[in-house]
């Protein structure tokens, strides 16, 4: 008996779905063209060539009703061996499947089709046994462009998004995390609450941080740089563009090329904008001999970096082409290595409490045979050694995931997971011995003998743009006090009340609480209603009463009223910022 909830079943039902997809498709629009199909996380979806039909979500109801309709005739799924002609044969009109059967091929691989009823697909396998019983609990949920094979070059396809559960239960509360996630849409909420624009003039994957935006992004880095002086780090500031050949020496410019910008022309010099800050620290440890008694030596940066993503990809502030680190390297001795990892995580576990991230867990990436690497075989075997070393020590969830290292070294990623269950890739950690090895870096050791130092990369947060998209969505805007961009609104309930209400916003102000006053000639009800869409923590209402009783109506986010002192307030929400509660 399968396991329905393990990942194997949920791939082989999404996957047996995406076959039921498209040969409904087939039947309702028989000139189109097929692509591939795969399952995806939570869902599936199939990219077409409809040519010139166009196919929209209003759609989707017929697309599903035939789908309902043909998987009462699927008992199974046959699989037959075919050649490498009689594929081609059975595709002669579709230039998509014969590209997937040259390739094939080429790598040795058996052609395989799978018959279910009267649809019969190329397929390497993995399908439910019985679709006519588990294919039952559906979704079709969005539609969109996409490239074939995800080059830009290549035609724009149709992709129909869609998922597909064992359980109608399961089914409904995954379109219910649906809704909510439209709801806490970090790019629907970042135009509500005036936090971040990104438009074509500017370019696309460009932000431009808007007043409320930036308050919040600078709390986040005003909190890093303090955090991580207590530890001793030192903090830098490292230029935004560079010569190509400090990236040339560092392996970039050969290994990761595909991300970076092509060079600009300089005083007949080549640069390139950085998009890392590595090669930049490591100019900070050259700058005189250094000795182990310096070590380990913490360089630090709330970094602006640069890498080229397809336009396809762009998402929001979830994946742009400029973006800020929280980065810093640590250069130390192999000794200092584990603790040094070690120190890194428990302050990024400390890091995920502060924002209200408990549930994480973390993937060890190490190398591939299929990619190309830095350094040698001993090199990253004892970089693998302290990478796993610590993570024993640290006594963390964690996994190995071959072929998600860094070319220069293991890395480990933490994975979080927000208010929806969603999870998310955030900080790394890397541990680097090919990079002091390729600059040449030496300290004089206790014998007075030179020695290579190790390499730590790490940036907590990873990118402050896609951290702030998750920290919105998870919050559904509702940032806890000392994130919120306008942390009290005074709202005077007649223009009489007017000065009172701004000598009480004077007073907040000169306690550095974040105050606004409504002004306006709105009514009471008006100014509280347009308060709670700014998702503003506290509202404090002045009227003839409070003025005369020198006392604050004081009504948070939930809708209780509270009349207290001003000094009694104003201690509470210090307390709340200054403890930076996750209320």
């Amino acid at each position: 008996m399968k396991d329905k909830s393990s990942r194997e079943y949920l791939e082989h039902l999404r996957h047996s779905c995406a076959h039921l997809l498209a040969a409904a498709v087939m039947e309702l629009w028989p000139k189109t063209k097929r692509t591939i199909g795969p399952s995806i996380e939570d869902g599936l979806y199939y990219d077409f060539d409809f040519d010139s039909v166009k196919v929209s979500e209003t759609d989707f109801p017929k697309i599903e009703e035939r789908m309902r309709e043909i998987v009462k005739t699927w008992k199974g799924f046959k699989k037959q061996d075919v050649t490498k002609r009689q594929a081609k044969s059975a595709y002669k009109n579709n230039e998509y499947k014969i590209e997937l059967i040259d390739e094939f091929s080429k790598e040795g691989q058996k052609l395989t089709f799978y018959d279910s009823g009267n649809y019969s697909d190329l397929c390497r396998g993995g399908h439910v046994e019985n679709p006519a019983k588990e294919l039952q609990h559906f979704k079709l949920l969005s539609i969109a462009g996409a490239y074939w094979r995800g080059n830009e070059k290549n035609k724009m396809l149709t992709r129909i998004y869609a998922t597909c559960w064992p359980t109608e239960k399961e089914l409904i509360a995954y379109i219910e995390r649906i809704e909510e996630a439209k709801k806490r849409d970090h790019r629907k909420l970042g135009r509500e609450l005036e936090l971040f624009t990104i438009n074509d003039q500017v370019g696309p994957g460009l932000t431009i941080w808007l007043p409320n935006g930036s308050v919040i992004r600078r709390e986040i880095e005003n909190f890093m740089v303090a955090e991580q002086t207590k530890m001793g780090y030192k903090h830098v500031y490292s230029p935004h563009i560079g010569q190509k050949s400090l990236w040339v020496k560092s392996g970039h410019w050969d290994l990761y090329r595909e991300k970076m910008y092509s060079p600009m022309n300089v005083d007949d010099v080549e640069y390139l904008v950085k998009p890392m800050t590595c090669p930049m620290h490591i100019q900070s440890f050259l700058i005189h001999p250094r000795s182990y008694r310096e070590l380990p030596l913490r360089i630090a940066e709330i970094a602006s970096v640069y890498r080229y993503e397809k336009s396809g990809e762009l998402s929001g502030l979830l994946r742009v082409r400029a973006f800020t680190q929280d980065d810093a390297h640590i250069f130390c001795t192999q000794d200092q290595a584990v603790d040094e990892f070690l120190s890194v995580f428990k302050f990024i576990q400390k890091l995920y409490g502060v924002f209200g991230f408990n549930n994480y867990k973390v993937r060890l990436g190490t190398r591939s045979k299929k990619e190309k690497y830095l350094g040698n075989d001993t090199l990253w075997k004892k970089a693998e050694k302290k990478a796993i070393e610590a993570l024993e020590k640290a006594k963390v969830d964690y996994y190995i995931s071959e072929g998600d290292a860094a070319f220069y070294g293991p890395k480990a990623d933490f994975l979080i997971k927000d208010a929806l269950g969603r999870e998310w890739q955030c900080g790394t950690v890397q541990v680097d011995f090919m990079l002091p090895e390729s600059f040449g870096l030496k300290y004089i050791n206790q014998k007075g003998n030179e020695e290579t130092p190790v390499m730590i990369h790490r940036a907590p947060l990873g990118s402050l743009e896609r951290f702030l998209a998750i920290l919105i969505e998870n919050y559904g805007g509702v940032f806890p006090t000392w994130l919120s961009p306008v942390q009290v609104k005074v709202l005077p309930i007649t223009e009489r009340n007017l000065d009172h209400a701004n000598k009480v916003a004077a007073k907040l102000k000169d306690s550095s609480v974040r105050v606004e006053v409504d002004e306006r000639n709105e009514t009471l009800q008006a100014k509280i209603r347009d308060a709670q869409m700014q998702k503003i923590p506290y509202m404090v209402v002045v009227g003839d009463k409070e003025e005369k009783s020198g006392q604050l109506a004081v009504r948070n986010r939930a809708g209780k009223t509270d009349l207290i002192d001003i000094d009694v307030f104003l201690a509470k929400i210090k307390k709340e910022i200054d403890e930076r509660s996750n209320l």
